[in-house]
């Protein structure tokens, strides 16, 4: 009997799982997208036992070679398609109703909630304006002498390795720095992960973010039910330190939310009006001070709504930076002549007093630096993918996205693609000094459209703010293992980016 009805549930979901595929099959088969081969239930499960961060893009780019510029997968009853077609790109990320992200996404949602890299239509529309506000270039000055402090501290990190022989992996440095600036721009306090990396924040946010950029590509952790079954002890870990973190911000944004009342009943209050900003004149701002006196239709944030948009902040403006800081200075170590010319425009620009703080207008003025951070970005995108998901069908060029169908960009691959970029593996700054008529859509390290990277002008005076300041103390030389990328929701190499410093003298 037991039998009988176990057979009887197969033959049930063997034939839901067929009928609720049968529409996106029949489009995409329509449309010429191929992918390997579907199993019933699992998809292409059994395929991807084997792929994990270390190979997931030599799995991709093989699955290009064979499939085409576009190509589909089926995992359990996820429907995932890939493009590297930058013609694609433009359809999609120009839309202003496909805005959903893709499914992989979801795995953000845990401790991000509903903040504004995860949210939809009019709830994503209306804190964008809010965020603007945080990014227009006179608040942007504000956050300058955080990032020129921190990075001050950074040099002083790597001194003791400034020999010309040490070999050190930038980013176990770069990164801590990152996330100084990050936090103290977010939220106005100093964690100082540079002096005390065990603080307990950063151990929790960088213990989530590696638990959960490493389950999209495990098959038996891929959805939280069978994530608690196969992986009882990390997923009581994650939700310990999504505590931790979450504890850590609601107890800011009390102190702070206090403050600003006990200052507006003493009458010292000082609203942030962007059309004075002034370093000279106000104090000090973090994302949170600005977030604590907007409002949308009349009504202030909630602890909740600004809790997920500053959780949002230092997520995405963590990893990723630290990621481009650390390939440009592996970069620029490589390339002595490229290393030469960015060194003279530090001298022209910044003066030989290294010491001296930069100020945006400095930083805006390094031009030569911002066409390496360009081609570093280009040849290492720190996000290698950008997802959306499709509620309805989708026309794009051709061929038809089925509706309830994750699509992804690749654009690290499409950046390295010799049709995009002539000679397209070399790493040549100059191919962005005059990239005027360059196709907008071939190059997309922040995304496109109106849900682009929303703090890219913070991320690259941050960078330049990191790799100046390094620069102008110490040579970089090209000593260590060579780059072994790896993919999760941000590159980074599996031998870390090596180089060796000698501290200059002139």
């Amino acid at each position: 009997m037991w039998l009988a009805l176990l057979l009887a549930a197969l033959i049930l979901l063997l034939a839901w799982d067929f009928e609720s595929k049968r529409h996106r099959n029949v489009t995409l088969k329509r449309s010429g997208i191929t992918g390997p081969r579907s199993l019933p239930l699992i998809g292409c499960g059994l395929n991807l036992l084997h792929v994990g961060s270390e190979n997931a893009i030599d799995y991709i780019r093989n699955c290009f070679d064979k499939y085409g510029d576009t190509f589909h997968i089926w995992i359990l009853n996820e429907s995932q398609v890939y493009t590297k077609n930058i013609s694609h790109f433009e359809d999609i990320l120009s839309s202003t109703t496909l805005l959903d992200k893709g499914q992989l996404y979801q795995f953000l949602r845990a401790f991000l909630s509903d903040g504004l890299l995860l949210s939809v239509f009019q709830k994503w529309h209306s804190r964008r304006k809010v965020f603007s506000t945080a990014f227009h270039f006179k608040i942007l000055e504000h956050y300058v002498g955080i990032m020129d402090s921190q990075s001050a501290i950074l040099v002083e990190k790597l001194k003791p390795f400034a020999n010309g022989e040490h070999i050190v992996d930038t980013h176990q440095y770069v990164s801590l720095a990152a996330l100084d600036i990050v936090t103290e721009a977010a939220m106005g306090v100093q964690v100082n992960s540079q002096c005390n990396p065990d603080f307990p924040y950063i151990k929790a946010l960088k213990s989530v973010v590696n638990i959960q950029t490493d389950r999209w590509l495990k098959f038996s952790q891929r959805y939280n039910w069978l994530f608690r079954l196969t992986a009882p002890i990390l997923y009581k870990q994650l939700l310990s330190d999504i505590r931790i973190m979450h504890d850590f911000t609601d107890k800011v944004i009390h102190e702070r939310r206090g403050a600003v009342e006990r200052s507006k009943a003493d009458g010292t209050y000082q609203s942030i009006c962007v059309g004075d900003a002034d370093t000279g004149s106000k104090p000090k701002m973090a994302l949170l001070d600005i977030l604590l006196q907007s409002s949308i239709q009349g009504a202030p944030l909630s602890d909740a709504d600004i809790h997920e948009e500053v959780d949002t902040f230092i997520f995405a403006g963590d990893d990723t930076t630290s990621s481009a800081v650390s390939h440009a200075l592996y970069c620029i170590a490589r390339h002595p002549a490229v290393q030469a010319r960015l060194y003279a425009e530090l001298v022209q620009v910044l003066g030989r007093n290294r010491s001296a703080p930069v100020t945006q207008t400095q930083l805006m003025q390094l031009k030569y630096l911002e066409c390496v951070i360009k081609e570093t970005l280009r040849l290492y995108s720190p996000v290698p993918g950008f997802g959306r998901f499709t509620t309805k069908d989708l026309q794009i060029g051709t061929q038809t996205i089925p509706a309830n169908t994750s699509i992804y960009m690749v654009p690290y691959l499409a950046h390295r693609a010799a049709k995009n970029f002539p000679d397209p593996l070399s790493f040549k700054p100059e191919r962005f000094e005059h990239d005027d008529d360059r196709l907008t859509f071939s190059y997309i390290p922040f995304s496109a459209g109106p849900r682009n990277c929303l703090g890219q002008k913070f991320a690259m005076l941050e960078m330049k703010t990191m790799i100046s300041k390094v620069l102008r103390y110490y040579e970089l030389l090209p000593k260590g293992p060579e780059l072994k990328e790896i993919m999760n929701f941000v590159l980074r190499s599996a031998t870390g980016c090596n180089v060796a410093l000698k501290l200059r003298m002139d």
